[in-house]
Order: structure tokens, then C-alpha cells, then sequence
């Protein structure tokens, strides 16, 4: 069982940066009152062309809103998935780019600064990713659009007579967008794109999961769940088993028919046209670092060979060993560090949950209300590869969810649950993610996201769960610190460097953190989700670095809370941002 967060808003759009410095907010040479004028001038042009850029994302994808408390301009509507529909959305960013940069950035308002970077960045970020023509091979276990419609379901509003009408209206529109899908995966083919074989097989199980479900059980079903009108809750049913499964079998059909057999067996996205510029664009989507593949590369090497010394370190003084495969394998033995079953395994993840909560609050000036709740899988996610994760919920008065891979739970151990708990709960994802939306932020800040930051924290987490003495045991101690880094060596080495599948899974398998099994679903994550595994140590290595430089500068001034509230201060932010906010703290504080 690991991690990765699985939130449905990274498939729906992907917001990233490169670091730029601060916008010089000083006097300019007219004088103060001219340049306070020219912020304010320069600052209202901004604040509508931002407003447009939110009204685009939200008119190509109404669904956004539902994952960023956001209004939606209608309920009725899926993206426009075809050619045509896709060429209009990139104009419009086109256009947007253009008009962005003709923002005099230095004589902005200093509230709209981090608004600027996310925005440009959007931007940038998406004009430069699409080499990777990402809509001819959309097949994915990780974050496929089949993946969407649950989260979508649970979320569409079936509150009053116009709202239910238009629940109708787009689940009616299932078989079109499936359509368009299909389509565009055929063009693919002939163009020489598609997904791995691999990922194909495990996206057919996942798919036929979901229409294989009774149509009053389906994990779909929620709007007439919802309901108490009578008749909407039969139409939607009728709806589900005539419409939407339908779509279901016959995109299952289509992959297992005719895209199977020519989907490519090499897992690096350098197979695909214009592999390694698309690695780049999605290294760069992913941690919002301008870095090649060989600087990550050797970055993560460095790590874990650090990494991999404190924990011989750590073994000598317990098992009087060195050898790092023998205290890995001692602590994956040790009769006190396993499950008796898949229920304690829920159980005393649900523990951490409470310990972690618990133990957080004194880091922090404030915490979250929202509860997390700790369930398995979903039936239709069994056995399919995906990882455990956290599920959002935008609204506080709902929890919000850590899915359990329960799969394999008889390899899972103690020490690893306890990493997992506090990476997706306390003080990980749910704290960081819900503690954003009790800030006053931009809307186009709610549209951020970047794997960097939002992993790097979780990260971070892991590592200042040891500070808080949320781990029960050694076991975690030496098990947090084997496998991290380790990502950004072996995501590189797939997908650009020409390692095989099976370097790459006796790779992994060298950390003790999986099993054959595990290791294979996580070399397919990483096939489908190129760049993405190197998110969390490119994230969470610059927080570390961060919080020892303000230590260095700040002396006995240092604040551990108060370095926590500048780095979660201003929600989701690019990396280079979050150094300038923390640069500017320690500034001031000195």
C-alpha cells in the first residue's frame, strides 16, 4: 500500500510555475503618488483579465468548480472533448498569454503578485505541455476521465426541479463524451501515440468495474441517492443502466478490441512522438522547476545515497548491522511491525489519523475543522493498481476521505501505515489542503495546483511527524527515511533514460518498501503519470531546505509555527513562489 494524492482537480487542469523575483513594489521615478496610481491601473487591467481566465477554465470544464468551491456556470455540460473543442480552449489561453504579458508585473498591487505567478504559470505551463498530445492517449488507472464521473456524481446538484433536469441532461451526454474519447484515441494510434499495454489492462478492469455495477448501486448512482423526488431518482437510475453503462462496455470493448493490441509494450513516454521534450514539459507541470531529467536524475541520487547512510546509522545501533537489505528486511520481519488483518490494518490507520490530529496542533497557529475519514477502496478500485490517497471534499461541512488500498495488506507493516496516515491525513494533505480554504485567496488561486507543493508538503509532513512523536515505533524511523528521493532517480530513469521495466522494478524492490506486486503497480503509475513521482522530493527537499535556512538566518528568533503559517499561508503556490514569501519572512523577522 502507497500513497500518491489522488485528487480529481490534477486531471482537470494543471497549474505550475517557474520562479521569477519579486515584483518591486518601491516607489517609481514619478513620485509616490504616480506610482500608487500606476499599481492601481496596472492592478484593475490585471484583475480583469484574470477574471477572464477563471470564466474560461470554468466554461471549457463547469466539473472545476465542484473541486474548488467555485460557482459553475451550469450543471448541464462535460468538456468539449473534440478536436475542435480543444483547438478553441488553447486560443483561448493563447490569448490570455498574450494580454499577461503585456502586465507590467512590478507595478502590480503587492496582493495580486501571487496571483500573477499562478496565472502565468497556468498558462506557460499548459501552452508548453501540450507537446505532449495528452488527448490521444488518455487511457489511464491513475486519473481517467472514467475516474471523474464518480467524483463528478457525488458532487452534482440534484436540489431543486431546474438542478435535477440538468443532472439528466449530463449524464445523458455520458455516450457522446465517450465517443469523442474514442476518437481521439484512434487518431492517436495513427499518429503513433498511445498508453502503455499495462495501463491499458488495468483501465479495461476499472471501467468494466464501474458498468458492471447495478444501476441502483453504482458508484454513479449518487444523484438519485440524493434525491427525494421520486421521479428524477427512476429517470437517473434509468438513465445509469441505459446510457452510461452502456458507454461504459463499449469503451471497455473498444480498449480491449482495438486499442489493446496496438497500445505500445515500451512504459517510457519517450515511445510516444516527442517523448523526451513531453517528459520536460510534464517535469517542469509537476514541480514547477525549470530542471532536465538528468539534473533530477542526479539530485535524487545524491538523496538517497544520504538517506541510505543515516539508516545503516540507525541499523547498527539496533540490529548491529550496516548492511542496508538486512535491516530492511528486519524491519519488514519483525513480528511486531505487521497486520493481523486487513480491519486492524483500517483500524490502527485510524489511530494515526487521531495521534497525528492530536499531536499537529502545537506546530500550528490554527488547525482545520473538516474531518477525515479512513475507508478502503470502493469495490471498482480493487485490485486495479491505483495507490491510497486522499479525496477532497470542498465542502467543510462534508469529510473529506484517505482511501486504503487493502489489497496486499498482509505486506503492509505498521511502520508503513503510519508514514501513509500522516502523509494523507495529519499533518499531510488534509491539513494543508483544508486549512487553504479557510484562506482569502484569489479565484484564480483556488484553481491552482501543483503536484510540488501539495506532495512536497506531505512530504514534509512525514519528516515533522518524527518531530511530533506521531510514530509508534523505530520501524517508521528507518522506513520514512529509504524510500524518499528514490522517485526522482527512477521516474527519470523510465521515461528517459532507458532503464526497462525490470531495472526499474528491482530498483524499488531494493527500498523494502513493496513487494513484486507493488512494485509492479507503481512502475505502471509511473508509466501513465510521466514526471509525477519526483513532484514529492522536488517539493518537499525545498521546504526542508527552507525551514533550515530560515533556522540559519533567525537563530533563537526562529518560529516553527510561524515559518508553518508563511509556508501555507498563501494555499497552493509554485515553488518559486513559496521561496520568495518565505525569503521576504525571514527578512522582515531579522
Amino acid at each position: 500500500m502507497r500513497t500518491c494524492a489522488a485528487l480529481v482537480l490534477a486531471l482537470l487542469l494543471q497549474a505550475c510555475t517557474a520562479s521569477r523575483p519579486p515584483a518591486d513594489t518601491g516607489s517609481a521615478a514619478g513620485g509616490t503618488t504616480e506610482a500608487a496610481t500606476g499599481a492601481t491601473t496596472e492592478s484593475a487591467r490585471f484583475a480583469a483579465l484574470a477574471k477572464r481566465a477563471v470564466d474560461h477554465q470554468l466554461q471549457d470544464s463547469p466539473i472545476i468548480a465542484y473541486f474548488t468551491g467555485l460557482p459553475a456556470p451550469d450543471h448541464r455540460r462535460w468538456s468539449d472533448r473534440t478536436p475542435e473543442g480543444m483547438a478553441a480552449f488553447e486560443r483561448g489561453n493563447d490569448a490570455l498569454l498574450a494580454e499577461l504579458r503585456t502586465i507590467a508585473a512590478a507595478r502590480l498591487e503587492p496582493r495580486d503578485v501571487v496571483t500573477f505567478d499562478i496565472l502565468r504559470e497556468q498558462l506557460e505551463s499548459e501552452a508548453q505541455s501540450r507537446v505532449c498530445r495528452n488527448e490521444l492517449w488518455n487511457v489511464s488507472h491513475m486519473n481517467g476521465w472514467h475516474m471523474t464521473l464518480v467524483a463528478v456524481a457525488q458532487e452534482q446538484p440534484v436540489t431543486d426541479a431546474d438542478r435535477r433536469a440538468q443532472a439528466l441532461e449530463r449524464w445523458r451526454a455520458v455516450p457522446t463524451m465517450v465517443e469523442q474519447e474514442i476518437g481521439n484515441l484512434r487518431r492517436g494510434l495513427a499518429a503513433g501515440y498511445s498508453a502503455p499495454k499495462s495501463v491499458v489492462t488495468r483501465t479495461i478492469k476499472q471501467v468494466n468495474g464501474l458498468a458492471d455495477a447495478p444501476a441502483d448501486e453504482s458508484p454513479l448512482a449518487s444523484p438519485a441517492e440524493r434525491s427525494d423526488d421520486a421521479a428524477f431518482k427512476a429517470a437517473f437510475t434509468t438513465v445509469i443502466a441505459g446510457q452510461v453503462n452502456p458507454a461504459l462496455r463499449a469503451y471497455a470493448r473498444f480498449l480491449q478490441d482495438e486499442y489493446l493490441p496496438r497500445a505500445r509494450e515500451a512504459l517510457g513516454v519517450a515511445a510516444n512522438p516527442d517523448g523526451e521534450a513531453c517528459y520536460r514539459a510534464s517535469l517542469r507541470s509537476y514541480t514547477t522547476l525549470n530542471r532536465s531529467p538528468q539534473e533530477v536524475y542526479d539530485l535524487g541520487s545524491r538523496t538517497v545515497e544520504r538517506n541510505a547512510a543515516v539508516v545503516q546509522d540507525m541499523g547498527q545501533r539496533k540490529f548491529g548491522t550496516r548492511d542496508l537489505k538486512e535491516i530492511i528486511r528486519r524491519v519488514n520481519g519483525a513480528a511486531d511491525n505487521q497486520f493481523a488483518s486487513k480491519e486492524e490494518l483500517i483500524a490502527y490507520s485510524r489511530e494515526v489519523v487521531k495521534r497525528g490530529q492530536e499531536k499537529s496542533a502545537p506546530m500550528f497557529g490554527r488547525m482545520p475543522s473538516q474531518t477525515v475519514l479512513v475507508e478502503p477502496f470502493r469495490d471498482y478500485m480493487l485490485g486495479s493498481g491505483n495507490s491510497s490517497h486522499y479525496e477532497l471534499q470542498v465542502d467543510d461541512s462534508k469529510p473529506a476521505y484517505y482511501r486504503i488500498a487493502t489489497d496486499n495488506w498482509q505486506e503492509e507493516t505498521r511502520g508503513g501505515a503510519e508514514i501513509t496516515a500522516v502523509h494523507e491525513a495529519y499533518p499531510g494533505h488534509h491539513m494543508q489542503l483544508s486549512f487553504a480554504r479557510t484562506l482569502e485567496q484569489s479565484d484564480v488561486a483556488r484553481l491552482s495546483f501543483n503536484s510540488a507543493y501539495i506532495e512536497g508538503w506531505a512530504r514534509y509532513s512525514e519528516m515533522l511527524a518524527e518531530e511530533l512523536s506521531i510514530y509508534g515505533a523505530d520501524y517508521a524511523l528507518m522506513s520514512r527515511r529509504i524510500w524518499p528521493a528514490r522517485g526522482m532517480v527512477a521516474d527519470p530513469g523510465l521515461h528517459v533514460l532507458g532503464w526497462t521495466r525490470e531495472q526499474t522494478v528491482r530498483y524499488l524492490l531494493d527500498t523494502g518498501r513493496f513487494n513484486d506486486v507493488e512494485a509492479v503497480d507503481l512502475v505502471d503509475r509511473m508509466a501513465i503519470l510521466p514526471g509525477q513521482l519526483t513532484a514529492y522530493d522536488s517539493g518537499g527537499l525545498e521546504i526542508m531546505a527552507l525551514r533550515q535556512q530560515a533556522k540559519d538566518a533567525l537563530g533563537a528568533a526562529f518560529d516553527v509555527r510561524e515559518f508553518h503559517d508563511v509556508v501555507l499561508g498563501q494555499g497552493v503556490v509554485p515553488l518559486g513562489t513559496l521561496r520568495r514569501n518565505v525569503e521576504t519572512w525571514i527578512a522582515g523577522r531579522r
